[in-house]
């Protein structure tokens, strides 16, 4: 039981308790409630990523006559629903002042909409338009991650929120990786499953990824019970007393954002979003037309390459507050998150010798398959290759010409005209810009919102995480259309071409925006010392002597204000 404690509850240390800011049980009470947050943008990850596997045989189950074009409208109601709502959420959560009403109702519809979606076999028409529906419900759900972002950046110190982010992001990505594998759990439940209605309603290896959603969202909407959840928010006060202010409001208005900071960082959270959700879309494609894998093959070995490639990324979420105490913020995203992901780019021009494969069926088994005989115009054919040679498909060759018809073809679809002029790429690029990938995206989203959260400053942010959000979402929409159209008409050169450029132009544009100058800002320690000994001078908690020191070397630089703009900034420099 005692391990049990230990492991959900966080004690703090004598440095996390010297400042003074709260108690040693307000510190474990906002903790706890940091945890359920992690759990919270867990979830939502999960809500996403569960059904993705299963939507498709399960859609074709239900109705027959939808098609996969429908089924991409069923996975892209999700980011829909979460851009479109998550500003007004995040919205909703600052006139509140709290996050808790929100979160509440975010997490029943999260239930609600994922128990429409485990019971579509008990309506008997327009299944296709509920299962839209009910997807577009979660992705709205979803947008409570705008408030969830809001909150972690009031509930800590500037000096925890790198750590902090850094473990939200993690439990992000663990939602994505866990989804697909709960899907794999249970899939021996089968098609028909076990019946909880009798020819109306069962439990089915399609069912029982909504019904999962629904219990731990029901588990989730307990833990933001009052008695379980304490909103405890910190960044304010820290940054109240740094300031030697006498009210959080007086604090918001010396420390203005830097507006064109906080829309670029919005910008290249979603150029980064959009490259790597081009990337795991356009994968298993890239490697079929490339290496001339099989369906199966592709699938198979892009699965362990993305297991991998997310155990580097989970590795990377912890070593990022490591790397942040020993380097600037700016520059572990600008060196560590751009430009590895420019790099990735970069490594997916084509270097082989030579072009790929192209699909197209071989001469000399078409010769084998049909024992083609040229035949004079006008008789029973039904093919015409390029030399005029008539082919009869009729008789005793009818088995061979199905087989023809159904083996696939392997390799760059002649279709692509690239591919037949363009060099091919190796597995050994394909594999390093991958790597790439999989530690410069982490580095990049995770600093993208510890640095945002910090522009903003200790004002409430839902409003500005919604936006983040969205612009997310927005890439997640546009990107897999709008670049594998590029590759389909252009080929490589110009897909990786301009997606590198894009991430080079957002790093420029960032170091000059991020990287500030050496501003003469009086040392916030100055001011914490000076407010604490005055809050109780009969038990200062530093000399005495040292505190009217400090206060008579504040005095002589007291107009000495810094520049609101990057007042924010400067935090995240130290």
């Amino acid at each position: 039981m005692d391990f049990l404690k230990r492991c959900f509850i966080k004690r703090p240390s004598p440095d996390d308790m010297a400042d003074g800011l709260e108690t040693e049980q307000e510190y474990t009470a906002r903790w706890n409630s940091i945890r359920i947050i992690y759990y919270t943008m867990f979830l939502m990850s999960l809500g996403f990523s569960i059904i993705l596997t299963g939507v498709w045989p399960y859609l074709d189950k239900l109705d027959p006559h939808a098609g996969k074009e429908f089924m991409g409208w069923i996975v892209g109601a999700n980011p829909v629903g979460q851009m479109i709502f998550s500003p007004l959420v995040g919205w909703w959560g600052n006139r509140l002042g709290s996050i808790r009403l929100p979160l509440l109702c975010s997490l029943a519809l999260f239930s609600i909409a994922s128990g429409i979606y485990s019971t579509l076999e008990v309506f008997t028409t327009h299944r296709k338009y509920w299962m839209l529906y009910s997807r577009f419900l979660i992705g709205v759900s979803s947008s409570s991650i705008a408030v969830c972002r809001s909150y972690l950046s009031a509930a800590t110190k500037v000096s925890e929120r790198t750590g902090a982010v850094s473990m939200v992001s993690l439990a992000q990505t663990l939602g994505f990786v866990v989804g697909p594998a709960l899907q794999g759990l249970v899939t021996p439940l089968g098609d028909r499953g076990f019946p909880l209605i009798r020819n109306k309603l069962h439990l089915n290896m399609y069912t029982a990824t909504g019904w999962i959603n629904v219990i731990m969202g029901i588990m989730n909407f307990c833990l933001f019970l009052p008695f379980i959840f304490k909103e405890r928010r910190i960044a304010a006060k820290e940054a109240m007393i740094k300031r030697g202010m006498e009210s959080e409001k007086e604090t918001w208005k010396l420390l203005k954002p830097d507006y064109v900071s906080a829309w670029s960082l919005i910008f290249a959270f979603f150029i980064l979003v959009f490259n790597f959700v081009f990337l795991e879309t356009l994968a298993t494609p890239l490697t079929m037309d490339m290496f001339a894998w099989t369906k199966a093959e592709a699938l198979y070995y892009m699965a362990w390459v993305m297991a991998v490639g997310a155990i580097v990324a989970s590795v990377t979420f912890v070593m990022i507050a490591p790397l942040c105490k020993r380097f600037k913020e700016y520059n572990v995203l600008l060196w560590g998150g751009f430009f590895l992901m420019v790099l990735g780019r970069a490594v997916y021009m084509p270097m082989g010798d030579n072009p790929p494969k192209l699909a197209i069926p071989d001469n000399t088994s078409i010769a084998l398959r049909h024992h083609a005989e040229p035949y004079v115009y006008g008789s029973n054919f039904t093919e015409v290759y390029s030399n005029l040679t008539r082919v009869d498909f009729g008789g005793d060759n009818s088995t061979d010409v199905e087989a023809l018809l159904e083996e696939e073809l392997l390799g760059c679809p002649p279709s692509q005209e690239w591919c037949k002029t363009t060099k091919g790429m190796t597995i050994s690029q394909f594999l390093l810009g991958y790597a790439f990938t999989a530690i410069g995206y982490p580095i990049g989203v995770t600093l993208i919102t510890t640095i945002f959260s910090k522009i903003l400053g200790p004002r409430p942010q839902g409003t500005w995480m919604g936006l983040m959000t969205g612009s997310g979402c927005l890439s997640r929409a546009m990107g897999p259309v709008f670049l594998s159209t590029i590759y389909t008409k252009l080929g490589l050169y110009w897909t990786f071409g301009s997606t590198a450029l894009m991430m080079a132009g957002t790093m420029l544009w960032l170091w000059k925006r991020l990287v500030p100058k050496d501003f003469d800002i009086p040392t916030a320690g100055q001011e914490l010392l000076t407010v604490a000994a005055k809050k109780d001078p009969e038990n200062p908690v530093v000399d005495p002597s040292e505190v009217e020191k400090l206060n008579s070397e504040s005095a002589e630089k007291a107009e000495e204000k810094p520049p609101p703009a990057t007042a924010a900034i400067e935090d995240s420099k130290r």
